[in-house]
């Protein structure tokens, strides 16, 4: 069995390799990074990377940055980000040149982000082009992320990651067909479409699928849909002109959110596990971050 030193130890090593480098001269900045590697190496430790810290790939660091973006604000993430690219630049796992991409905190986005009404968000999509307008209805009907949208697979093409997974998931919808994305973290989730929505999405598959970058991030396109930043783009402009204003496309998720809460609740469900059911379904790691969007 592997064993895992402990994550100061492995922190302050890499610390040690950047100071040696000559890249870093502030106490201060020495100490912010060391606490920032510290929780990129908890996370080593807890996804039981062989090598830890040291030994993460560049998609790892990427994983890692996602999941870390449920939990802190963007200053944080921001500072993660950094430490991270310095080090890996240092011991050559990143170029000289090369970026990690910036993440945007989920928790900032959900914080500024409010609840669309279905009404309101069938207005948003008449005004949009039909692409990102089908993204708009896929995205309000199953709870997507911008970026998800670029990763939908039917399910029977790629399957879900296992994890623990509440009987109550889906209950109370229409059964769809089932889909997968792949979310915040790397975690590959299923998601329901309703049927008149997953035959508009079938009559946009791509003969020869697409490879694309979002915010740095590399993804394989499979449908003529929009998604990512310019797809959330869309959706800010399109509620300006048909309603007069935009809280930003993560309202959406804030809707799927809250509707499904109403839902599970009128079955019976008491709180607690209905929040728990709609955090997995949202493919959040923690209910506390579901917390936000019942706002």
């Amino acid at each position: 069995m592997a064993k895992f030193a402990k994550s100061g130890r492995q922190a302050t090593s890499a610390i040690a390799r950047v100071q040696r480098a000559g890249t870093l001269r502030s106490v201060g900045t020495q100490r912010g990074y060391r606490n920032a590697l510290v929780k990129a190496a908890d996370y080593a430790r807890a996804e039981r990377i062989e090598g830890g810290l040291h030994a993460m790939t560049r998609g790892q660091v990427i994983n890692y940055l996602e999941k870390r973006a449920q939990q802190v604000g963007q200053k944080t993430l921001d500072l993660d980000r950094q430490a991270a690219q310095i080090f890996f630049r240092t011991i050559g796992s990143l170029k000289a040149d090369e970026r990690l991409p910036v993440i945007k905190s989920e928790l900032d986005q959900a914080l500024r982000s409010r609840a669309y009404t279905r009404a309101q968000v069938e207005l948003v999509a008449q005004a949009q082009q039909a692409r990102n307008s089908l993204s708009t209805q896929l995205a309000h009907a199953a709870g997507l992320r911008a970026h998800e949208l670029l990763t939908l697979r039917p399910i029977a093409e790629r399957q879900p990651d296992p994890r623990p997974s509440l009987p109550e998931k889906f209950s109370g919808r229409e059964p769809g067909v089932p889909y997968t994305v792949t979310g915040k973290g790397g975690l590959t989730r299923e998601v329901r479409i309703p049927h008149s929505l997953a035959a508009q999405l079938e009559a946009r598959r791509l003969q020869t699928p697409v490879r694309v970058t979002d915010r740095g991030v590399h993804y394989t396109q499979h449908y003529a849909i929009g998604g990512g930043h310019t797809w959330s783009q869309s959706y800010s402009s399109a509620s300006t002109r048909a309603l007069g204003w935009s809280t930003g496309a993560h309202g959406v998720r804030h809707s799927y959110a809250q509707s499904r809460m109403r839902e599970l609740q009128n079955l019976g469900l008491m709180r607690d596990a209905a929040l728990q059911t709609v955090s997995q379904e949202l493919g959040h790691f923690r209910p506390e971050i579901t917390e936000v969007y019942l706002r």
